[in-house]
């Protein structure tokens, strides 16, 4: 695996119009850690299988010391893209390895799954774990373990998360070093030098520092040149390599530097696509780590949320008892949400989301255990995981403008979004796939789900956020009510994001109508059979999910050059559109069809109104606002969820579906009643 993700990032890299001499141009730090440690690693284990006595008497603190100098060497690193990920890998295959004395653990089903035998196990460093799921497996980190099948024809192995990790980190970063030189200037790069170079009292700094923008060159390119061509002068123009760049004000030096900026080094198609904004947000190391952890805590989510419904489903054989586990998960979103917005805006938001995905993790690591006590225990452990994602959320939205450019705002979210999206439609197939395979064993899918929780904290620990400064004047202490209040009542004065919110509470009831009914519009309207319900169900919903997708991807690409506030009203009106559609026609064709438009239609509206809370909300109060709008939407769905229900028993699916889709229709085309909204 570890050789694939190699091979991979260096191909991607080369096709994607990069150089695969860009390699040459890394510049690690502590790369005698790094060194070390791979020497003492491969060296240990080739010392046990030479039957060394000392060698295997002392494997424990050998191998124990190779992960931590590998950590402390890649730490450092972590800026760039995938180094991240590699750490994270390398500290969960860490940890199983020093919780089994030196020894990585195989999980014995995984073995025979992939096809291999126990005999077929040699190697020294490996010890396999026996198939039970009791407390002896979580001591010995299990989660953690080689648990991951690989039944190809060709490879036969097993893999564990950490060598996932570990896999995609280097590929990451090997794509993107190829692609992207290291150690050429990127754009905050030029705009410092641009901003010291215009400090200096000499009319040729500003030309200087517009060649150096429009050359694209190499900050050692530039000093070498200069150094040549200004000797002593050149000397006082950079004190070191890279962004801390100073200029002098001596007016041969910059003109030294100005002759210096001679030959372009990207080629046209690398310098678009390396400023394409998929491109931007991929190099940006705190994003991509950010949003690797939410892929991976979302994907773990989806083996938790089917695992936990085929445990109840299947312990009382009641919807009714399913039912009360997604009650339990939703309440905490109407009534927490303000509340743990304001904590938020107190408190460190990074730390929130560390905390955040560790605590989550306890708890889910907890639920097989409380299922086998007592299952009623499995309603609060669920309440209480959820109330710990309603501080998550507001944290992440928060963090995310003080991490991106302005400009890449929109295409962050996008990117946001379709997390959640990829994790619908792939991660449920695979979920389902995984919970079927441990179905005999469910409490790993559990274990699994904390590890990606802890995996996810891990990643969101290595991001660097700056600071948010406070208002000049603002008293440092005040009370959490007033705090409350201001959060509603900046959201009440401003205009626009109030517009937004009770737009989104409209759109977002018919939402929740259309969740609640879809079920019975399958039978009513649509006609299917018990023995098609499933099918017509699930072709629905995957329309809605492959919608959602082509929406984030069309929103990430040209929702920066479209007005948000117009983009918003037309995707609410699009959206109550397709869903008052629904209930003229019975062809599962074109009801597919109108879900793929509801999908897209949710991505246009949903990602220009996150974008412009984020834009128009002051940074400290970022967290409370959005917490608020969380308790209006999520109120607003689990509302309709009840009232669906009694209204289609009343007057039929299809009827209350449509009348509730052209509620939305309305509340979108009235935003071009307020000029505020229209022009936002």
């Amino acid at each position: 695996m570890l050789i694939g993700g190699i091979a991979l990032g260096l191909v991607l890299g080369v096709l994607a119009g990069g150089s695969i001499w860009n390699l040459a141009g890394v510049r690690l730090r502590r790369l005698a850690f790094i060194a070390a440690a791979v020497l003492i690693r491969f060296a240990t284990e080739a010392a046990i299988a030479g039957s060394i006595p000392a060698a295997e008497t002392l494997r424990l603190p050998l191998y124990a010391l190779a992960y931590g100098l590998l950590l402390l060497g890649l730490w450092p690193n972590r800026a760039y893209p995938g180094i991240s990920l590699a750490f994270v890998g390398i500290l969960a295959n860490g940890i199983a390895i020093t919780a089994n004395g030196g020894h990585m653990p195989i999980w014995e089903p995984t073995l025979f799954a992939a096809g291999i035998g126990l005999d077929e196990v040699r190697s020294s460093f490996h010890v396999v774990l026996p198939a039970a799921l009791d407390a002896s497996f979580l001591i010995h980190a299990g989660p953690f373990a080689d648990v991951i099948p690989i039944p190809l024809p060709v490879v036969r192995n097993v893999a564990s998360v950490g060598d996932v990790f570990l896999s995609l980190g280097l590929a990451f970063f090997l794509f993107a070093t190829v692609l992207h030189a290291p150690d050429e200037l990127d754009d905050v790069e030029i705009a410092l030098i641009d901003q010291r170079l215009r400090g200096v009292s000499i009319p040729s700094g500003h030309r200087a520092a517009t060649a150096l923008r429009e050359s694209r060159v190499r900050p050692e390119t530039v000093l070498r040149s200069a150094a040549a061509a200004a000797a002593p002068a050149a000397e006082g123009l950079f004190r070191q390599l890279g962004t801390e760049v100073v200029a002098t004000e001596t007016a041969g030096a910059v003109d030294a530097l100005e002759t210096a900026v001679a030959r372009p080094v990207t080629p046209p198609f690398l310098e678009r696509a390396r400023r394409h904004p998929y491109v931007r947000l991929a190099l940006n190391g705190s994003f991509s780590a950010l949003w690797t952890g939410q892929v991976i805590s979302l994907f773990g989510d989806r083996i938790h949320l089917v695992a936990i419904t085929l445990l109840v489903l299947e312990a009382t054989h009641s919807p009714l008892a399913v039912a009360g586990v997604f009650i339990a998960a939703t309440i905490p979103n109407l009534f927490l949400s303000p509340v743990a917005g304001t904590f938020v805006d107190r408190w460190d938001q990074h730390d929130v989301l560390v905390v955040s995905d560790l605590l989550r993790a306890a708890l889910v690591l907890a639920i097989p255990v409380a299922a086998v006590t007592n299952l009623v225990l499995i309603y609060p452990l669920t309440f209480l995981i959820a109330c710990i994602s309603v501080f998550f959320r507001p944290a992440r939205v928060a963090i995310l403008p003080r991490i991106v450019r302005e400009d890449d705002l929109v295409t962050a979210n996008s990117l946001s979004w379709m997390a959640e999206t990829l994790a619908d439609i792939v991660g449920f197939p695979l979920a389902g796939l995984f919970v079927t395979f441990v179905a005999g064993a469910l409490p790993l899918a559990f274990w699994i789900d904390g590890a990606t929780y802890v995996a996810s904290a891990a990643l969101l620990w290595t991001i660097a956020i700056p600071p948010i400064e406070a208002p000049p004047g603002e008293a440092k202490q005040r009370s959490f009510l007033r705090e409350l209040a201001g959060g509603w009542q900046f959201l009440r004065r401003e205009t626009v994001l109030l517009a937004n919110t009770l737009q989104a509470v409209a759109g977002q009831f018919s939402i929740g109508i259309l969740l609640v009914l879809t079920p019975i519009y399958a039978t009513q309207t649509l006609g299917a059979s018990n023995e098609r319900f499933g099918a017509y169900y699930g072709f629905l919903q995957f329309g809605i999910g492959v919608g959602n997708l082509v929406g984030g991807l069309a929103i990430g690409l040209l929702g920066a050059r479209l007005a948000k506030g117009r983009t918003v009203i037309g995707g609410y009106t699009s959206a109550g559109a397709c869903i008052a559609l629904l209930a003229l026609t019975g062809n599962l064709a074109i009801a597919f069809g109108l879900m793929v438009g509801l999908g897209v239609a949710n991505m246009v509206f949903v990602i220009p109104s996150q974008t412009l809370f984020q834009l128009r909300t002051p940074p400290e109060l970022l967290g409370r606002v959005v917490g608020f709008r969380f308790a209006l939407v999520f109120g607003a769905m689990t509302l309709a969820m009840a009232v669906g229900g009694i209204l289609g028993e009343l007057y039929g699916a299809a009827v209350v579906i449509g009348a509730f889709g052209l509620l939305t229709l309305v509340a979108g085309l009235a935003g071009l009643l307020v000029p505020a909204v229209r022009d936002a």
